[in-house]
């Protein structure tokens, strides 16, 4: 596929202010158990932290163990930001970014990046040059990729719901050409395929520990539904469409990913502020806990040195917090 260059930014330090609601007391209230399962993911002696504030709409983080650092989007700014471990500050890894979305690494550690305003998705390869990987599907252009996540065997999966084209906060307006489709990539051939047409409005994905399922949000259901396919180990077709979690009114899951355990942890809230942070349902569907932020949470990813850090930008900030359990690798 084309490859296009484009520089890496690596601007002036952005300020790095106080903790909002710094924890007064252990175990962390904000951190709640809503079923017995859930008290062994909780550490008794970590708390939320609020780790850096000053963006318009936070989305899309991707952790990257061997730079210690975490790049996520924020869309209406046109710029991804990065955060150190190392330094705990906060700079811009890239700006313009084609109002980012989605960020995710494939199984060579490269960045994944869904792109609003360019309609595609990119890959950023080792020495900063770009390869676009998706614009268009049987010769129409896509809507506004959304998420996006890899399979073991390097296939790229992700979403285009219209969300980028619908005005020009978060891209530029345009009429969709195509359905909001679920596409794969091939990560041999870099075909791109139909995976399912039958969630509307698709947005955040991920698969089960094994491989075995794929989640992925529907945006179109109101209230939103959580949805869960069969995939088929060798031709990586889905199957048995059905409903996970049927939210409740005011409950807008976004973007998610998975524990070892197959637990979800979701992005959660914008129809009240009790709702705002992140919710983790079991692998059954069912809420077992609730991580209670003072802002809606678009999506989250686990990092750090054992993937046991879960960090969560939200609306205008970035927040993180230790639990007793590891995202899956790859993911």
């Amino acid at each position: 596929m084309p490859a296009t260059r484009r520089g890496l930014i690596g601007a002036a330090l952005l300020a790095t202010p106080a903790l909002a609601q710094p924890v007064e007391r252990y175990p962390d209230p904000a951190v709640q158990i809503l079923d017995p399962s859930f008290s062994r993911y909780r550490l008794a002696l970590a708390g939320v932290e609020r780790l850096w504030t000053g963006a318009r709409w936070s989305e899309g983080p991707a952790w990257f163990g061997d730079q210690r650092c975490l790049i996520w989007s924020d869309i209406p700014n046109n710029r991804q930001l990065r955060w150190s471990e190392s330094t705990g500050q906060v700079d811009i890894f890239r700006s313009a970014s084609n109002n980012s979305n989605g960020n995710t690494r494939d199984r060579q550690g490269r960045l994944l990046t869904c792109e609003h305003l360019t309609r595609r998705v990119t890959r950023t390869e080792p020495d900063g040059s770009i390869t676009v990987i998706a614009d268009r599907f049987e010769g129409k252009p896509l809507n506004s990729p959304n998420d996006v996540v890899v399979k073991s065997d390097g296939s790229i999966w992700f979403t285009d719901p219209p969300f980028g084209i619908l005005g020009y906060y978060e891209g530029e307006m345009a009429q969709p050409e195509l359905p909001t489709n679920l596409y794969r990539v091939d990560g041999q051939t870099g075909q791109i395929t139909l995976a399912t047409g039958e969630v509307g409005r698709p947005n955040g994905l991920a698969f089960s520990p094994d491989e075995s399922r794929l989640y992925v949000v529907e945006a179109a259901a109101t209230p939103r539904v959580i949805r869960v396919f069969e995939v088929d180990g060798a031709t990586g077709r889905l199957s048995n469409n059905r409903v996970f979690h049927q939210c409740k009114e005011g409950e807008t899951p976004d973007g998610f990913r998975v524990d070892v355990d197959g637990n979800l942890w979701c992005g959660w809230g914008m129809g009240r502020e009790e709702l705002d942070g992140v919710r983790i349902l079991n692998r059954d569907g069912a809420p077992i806990g609730h991580i209670r932020l003072p802002e809606r949470c678009a999506n989250l990813a686990f990092g750090g040195r054992h993937r046991n850090r879960l960090f969560m930008p939200a609306s205008k900030s970035l927040y993180a917090l230790y639990v007793n359990t590891q995202g899956v690798a790859g993911g």
